[in-house]
């Protein structure tokens, strides 16, 4: 084992790409710190990579360490850049086989270096949270597959680092959606994303009244104004001017990304693991 020690904190992406740079490996396995895995977690995912060329991400069945529930069994797409856990809260009973999937949880994944060489690393300026769901989609676009393998397990402590709601989740989260939807999302998708978005937000709101879901989650946990109908929309604000100084390089990056599927062919793969915005704001 070789440890690569860092005297501040990088952010996810960095810090994974940091380790793959110095790493000659066919195969990159990524995994958080906040994880305990079955001793054949590893053993399952290569053999899955292995049985097809074209599979370039293996997804693991990631179960909450705290219940015998998943909190992962491959990632779901909303049409605004909105990434969800397929399968959270579920049984791990409900997705017992190993079959294709959109793309892993950056959690706990293994991916292929012949694809990372083609499309390249994690987005850096990413720093937390979505870095795993552009990666896999700029994956898509090139064709690479993904498989969910049920028999590769991990238990997660869920949010561990950042909170399970928390002013620096609601930021990340909500700037980074903007960036993976200007690079990855097709201009058809792209257009129709506000609207996705504001119906998302009144489902968040109609929740957070009701006790439910993720801005449920965010009032208790303690946002800075107390209330999630005052606090969200604040941080939404900030993200969208976060946004504003990334666009040109968004733009180059999205221009010259690999493709092999068109933009029809990437709306009818998303449209088959695709979330709508009532769920999102469910979870």
């Amino acid at each position: 084992m070789r440890v690569i020690a860092n005297d501040g904190n990088l952010g996810f992406g960095a810090a994974v790409n940091q380790a793959i740079r110095e790493s000659k490996a066919p195969f990159i396995a990524a995994l958080n710190d906040d994880t305990t895995v079955d001793p054949r977690w590893l053993e399952s995912l290569i053999a899955a990579m292995n049985s097809r060329s074209d599979i370039g991400m293996c997804a693991s069945q990631i179960r909450l360490a705290s219940q015998d529930l998943l909190d992962s069994a491959g990632m779901l797409l909303g049409a605004d850049g909105t990434s969800k856990q397929r399968g959270h809260l579920e049984k791990p009973e409900a997705y017992p086989r190993q079959e294709e999937s959109l793309l892993p949880s950056g959690c706990a994944a293994l991916y292929r270096r012949e694809m990372l060489d083609e499309i390249g690393l994690f987005d850096e300026t990413f720093f937390l949270y979505c870095e795993d769901t552009d990666l896999g989609l700029r994956a898509r676009w090139a064709g690479w597959e993904c498989l969910y393998v049920p028999d590769a397990k991990v238990w997660h402590r869920y949010s561990h680092s950042a909170g399970k709601a928390s002013a620096l989740k609601a930021y990340y989260v909500e700037r980074n959606r903007l960036m993976l939807a200007v690079k990855n999302l097709p201009f058809r998708m792209l257009l129709a994303a506000p609207f996705y978005s504001l119906a998302r937000y009144f489902w968040h709101a109609l929740y957070a009244i009701g006790g439910r879901g993720k801005a449920a989650e965010f009032r208790s946990g303690g946002s800075a104004l107390g209330l999630p109908f005052l606090a969200l929309p604040f941080y939404v604000l900030r993200a969208g001017f976060a946004l504003i100084p990334h666009l040109p390089r968004l733009w180059r990056e999205r221009r010259r990304m690999k493709r092999r599927l068109n933009s029809t062919q990437f709306r009818r793969l998303v449209r088959a693991y695709s979330i709508g915005p009532r769920q999102v704001a469910a979870l």
